[in-house]
């Protein structure tokens, strides 16, 4: 029997499972494009790009009314399927006596997403897993950089354009110290660091803007912080590095 060839591949980090007690190397899948979000106009723009006959503002209408009758019909108690997955309307909690009241405190009102079967086996079939490696220094590290631009991530990014940074415990701190901050570095150790504050400062997100001098080349993204969970910051900056080098001026084509 031939091996199917996978079509897809979800690149994952290895996160320490910090719920198992005296096992040290245990880790739990943690996937390296959450922070990706397929909107309806998303969605529309694809379908116009593959040359529907219906134009932009027809498809995303269409969506969003087939989102309101789906949402309506849960809603009112019933099931919605489509090819990919079947929405199910549940309550979770328990009930005491044989006629209890609602309690918003205990119970919940909810929904379960189920995988249909055709979806189930493409998963199967069709998807791989690539590992990205384990995450260290207290899980702090950058999943995912975004050009606002393009909405695109695939390293390429534009001068004067802005990024979105995605990942865990990025918040600068303190926002005011040269030495922290977001800089680019470029293949002779040299960092450029903002032209600008950044815009959106948390600690899974930061929106920045690219150095307008940089010249084109590959540049390591870093980010330096004294950010902790806690409320006493880190005696020493950290630095959290990018794994994918960032691209200006140079398609995403080439390496």
């Amino acid at each position: 029997m031939s091996k199917t060839v996978k079509r897809f591949f979800w690149k994952i980090w290895l996160r320490i499972n910090f719920l198992t007690k005296n096992v040290d190397n245990d880790y739990i899948a943690e996937i390296s494009t959450t922070g990706n979000t397929l909107h309806n106009e998303d969605i529309a723009r694809q379908i116009v790009a593959e040359r529907s006959e219906l134009r932009y503002e027809t498809i995303l209408s269409i969506l969003n009314e087939r989102d309101t009758v789906v949402r309506n019909a849960v809603l009112s108690g019933s099931s919605a399927q489509d090819g990919n997955i079947r929405i199910a309307p549940r309550i979770t909690g328990t009930w005491i006596g044989s006629s209890p009241l609602f309690d918003p405190a205990v119970h919940k009102i909810t929904v379960d997403v189920i995988p249909t079967a055709e979806f189930r086996k493409s998963l199967e079939e069709e998807v791989g897993v690539e590992i990205l490696g384990t995450k260290t220094d207290g899980g702090a590290h950058i999943g995912l950089v975004t050009d606002v631009l393009t909405g695109k991530n695939d390293g390429v990014v534009s001068p004067s354009g802005d990024i979105i940074i995605t990942g865990e415990k990025l918040k600068i701190v303190p926002a005011d110290d040269p030495a922290t901050g977001v800089f680019f570095v470029d293949a002779n150790n040299i960092e450029t660091s903002l032209d600008y504050p950044v815009t959106e400062n948390n600690p899974k997100k930061i929106i920045c803007r690219v150095p307008a001098n940089l010249p084109n080349g590959l540049y390591t993204l870093k980010i330096v912080t004294c950010f902790s969970t806690n409320s006493v910051l880190l005696k020493t900056p950290r630095s959290i590095v990018y794994d994918l080098p960032l691209k200006i001026g140079i398609p995403d084509t080439q390496s």
